[in-house]
């Protein structure tokens, strides 16, 4: 196989090659983020290496409904046979545009989640928590705090199967489906709390106005999922904050959203 090109950790190829073998797969074209392959009965797919914890599960309750079928995995080498779709995704398509079509495909995801999932709850607990001190401006940061307490002990705040990365690149056109989401790292939650990655994704062609190119994207997908507005805004903002927290280099981008979603 020549080199690491799914993910770059030791025994990275030696998996890739004991799984061909095991799962009798082909080699079916030029590596890239994954294998490209041909199963035993000559159907097209990809091998996958580092697959999020609970990737496996979110595809399988899926059932190919919105997302890509999961073929066969193996959890405890992060391994996943996926069936294989086109690589054109929407980065190409016009941002609100895109943000409607995810915003429709919410609709078959977010189904009852499996009780072996996270709690979107908890990981609002767990993140909040680090919140005090972050060098970001009080009145966002005293929000954020507000608003993870209120999620934590709200009912909706889970039980909804949720991708939680479902941004313009981790959706891709199928043969069976138009549009089929990828790559899910799954919690179960609020469905309001998906719409974030779709404003901080593609930030450079916000450069001219990003108040109205923030609240344009917004708007598309909250009104295509059929979303509340003001609880879809109080998730971005908690959003936002928490990864300016953990991430130096977002802090100007995730203000920059958190303001403009409530201007």
């Amino acid at each position: 196989m020549g080199k690491c090109f799914v993910v770059c950790w030791d025994g990275a190829v030696t998996v890739v090659d004991e799984l061909l073998a095991e799962w009798e797969l082909v080699p079916d074209g030029e590596p890239t983020s994954v294998v490209p392959v041909r199963t035993p009965g000559g159907q097209p797919a990809v091998l996958k290496i580092g697959a999020a914890e609970h990737e496996h599960l979110a595809l399988q309750h899926w059932h190919g409904q919105g997302a890509v079928r999961l073929l066969r995995a193996d959890p405890h080498r992060s391994a996943v046979l996926l069936e294989r779709v086109h690589p054109e995704g929407l980065v190409d398509h016009w941002d609100v545009e895109a943000c409607e079509i995810v915003g429709d495909l919410y609709g078959r995801l977010h189904v009852t989640a499996p009780p072996q999932l996270p709690r979107l709850s908890d990981e609002v607990v767990r993140r909040t928590g680090r919140l005090a001190g972050a060098p970001l401006p009080r009145r966002l940061v005293e929000q954020a705090v507000a608003l993870g307490r209120a999620f934590a002990t709200d009912d909706g705040t889970d039980g909804r199967l949720l991708h939680t990365d479902l941004h313009y690149g981790h959706v891709l056109p199928g043969d069976r489906q138009p549009w089929l989401a990828i790559a899910p790292e799954p919690l179960s939650g609020d469905p309001h709390f998906e719409v974030a990655p779709l404003l901080w994704h593609r930030w450079d062609e916000l450069a001219g106005d990003v108040r109205r190119g923030v609240r344009a994207r917004f708007h598309a997908v909250i009104d295509a999922a059929g979303l509340d507005e003001d609880r879809a805004r109080d998730w971005v903002v908690l959003r936002c904050v928490v990864r300016a927290a953990q991430e130096p280099g977002w802090v100007t981008r995730c203000i920059a959203i958190a303001k403009s979603v409530q201007e």
